[in-house]
């Protein structure tokens, strides 16, 4: 009878593999239960660290990047800023039109009134169908030196005067060989200056300058004006090898006139495209995208926000909204919006971004917690299965 008791206690005591597989089990629980209890609360509420330097150079060296809050006062801080920096970039740029100088390869129309036969020394027009606008049109033609040929008299340095500037001289030199000669000088053909517009434009190209003021307006309206992918805020000035950033949409709120920006001969303006410079939108949003700023260049954080679908209702957390700004550079910034009221998105809807800034909406603690049941629960039922069949086995 006491065998039979014993058999029977034996029998229902757990083996020790038992014992050590709900053991395993429970020790993957309490550190998921003691993970959890760090990463919901997990935040970026300190300066973010980066490491620097690579193993050979020893110990990396730790840069802090400080978290600045998104206030009224941040907001008013960077558009001063930006006002400044354009208006001093821009201040050069700005002048009154001037009248057309002469240059090589201009032509000239020259009529001396009662002698018709200095009128065939001009040439003929090319015909129409034949003539390219390049070409030289009826008229006589400042050479490379700047001078211009005319019968009876030397060579007549014009290159730097205006029309009637050369009107005055070349009736001057006439006096001496006919009696009170009465000339004409009018421009045939504008081909000594050109600026070139390239990029967001109907008809990119090389545009000549004439006698009306090559401004920013005059350039884009010869070019057939921006196409829908221009980004007007964002436009590039390209003159004796050092660029001019303009921004039309900022100029026009100044109460700044871009038409009194004039172009010089050699120019280049550059008309952006907006995707290139796009603005990235990650976490926990509808569409992760990259958010393209308005065809004024404009691009506030509510927009890019809108642009990528607006918070996922299920995952994201609207308190920790983060923008990275010049995360390539010396020097990034990172910058932080508690969205969870609706009052906190008037300032996103004024904070302006950047190209290339990185929008980061963060997971709220209840995705946190079931990513890291998702990344841990494989191993828990593997502890369990393995509990299971020790179980079985014994």
């Amino acid at each position: 009878m006491v065998k039979l008791n014993r058999a029977s206690a034996t029998a229902r005591a757990p083996s020790a593999r038992y014992i050590g597989g709900r053991l395993v089990t429970g020790v993957l629980l309490c550190c998921l239960l003691s993970a959890c209890m760090f990463s919901p609360g997990l935040r970026m509420s300190k300066p973010a660290v980066l490491p620097t330097g690579d193993e050979a150079a020893g110990p990396a060296a730790e840069v802090k990047i400080p978290i600045t809050e998104i206030n009224v006062a941040l907001i008013k801080q960077l558009q001063d800023a930006a006002t400044q920096r354009s208006t001093a970039e821009t201040a050069a740029l700005f002048a009154t039109g001037s009248a057309y100088t002469l240059g090589p390869g201009d032509v000239l129309q020259i009529t001396v009134w009662d002698h018709p036969e200095l009128a065939q020394a001009q040439g003929e027009a090319s015909p129409i169908n034949t003539a390219r606008p390049s070409d030289p049109g009826p008229g006589f033609v400042v050479d490379q030196q700047g001078n211009l040929q005319f019968p009876y008299i030397d060579a007549l340095h014009v290159a730097g005067l205006r029309v009637d500037e050369v009107q005055r001289v070349l009736a001057g030199r006439l006096r001496a060989v006919l009696r009170d000669p009465q000339v004409t000088v009018r421009m045939g053909s504008y081909r000594a200056k050109q600026i070139y517009v390239e990029g967001e434009v109907r008809t990119p190209g090389g545009q000549p300058i004439n006698d009306i003021p090559m401004t920013v307006y005059e350039a884009i309206n010869r070019a057939g004006g921006f196409i829908p992918t221009a980004d007007q805020a964002r436009m590039l000035l390209i003159r004796d090898g050092q660029s001019y950033p303009i921004n039309l949409t900022q100029l026009i709120r100044r109460g700044m006139n871009p038409a009194n920006i004039v172009l010089k001969n050699g120019d280049l303006l550059r008309v952006v495209s907006r995707d290139e410079n796009g603005v990235y939108v990650m976490g926990e949003v509808n569409k992760p995208a990259t958010a393209l700023p308005m065809r004024n260049g404009s691009l506030t954080l509510s927009d890019a926000i809108s642009q990528a679908g607006s918070f996922n209702s299920g995952s994201a957390d609207p308190s920790q909204l983060y923008v990275i700004r010049d995360s390539t550079g010396a020097e990034p910034k990172v910058f932080h919006l508690n969205a969870s009221s609706p009052v906190s998105m008037i300032l996103a809807n004024q904070f302006e971004l950047q190209p290339r800034d990185v929008v980061y909406i963060d997971g709220s603690g209840l995705v946190r917690l079931s990513r890291v049941l998702g990344l841990l629960l494989p191993a828990i039922n593997a502890g369990l299965t393995g509990a299971v069949l020790c179980r079985a086995g014994c």
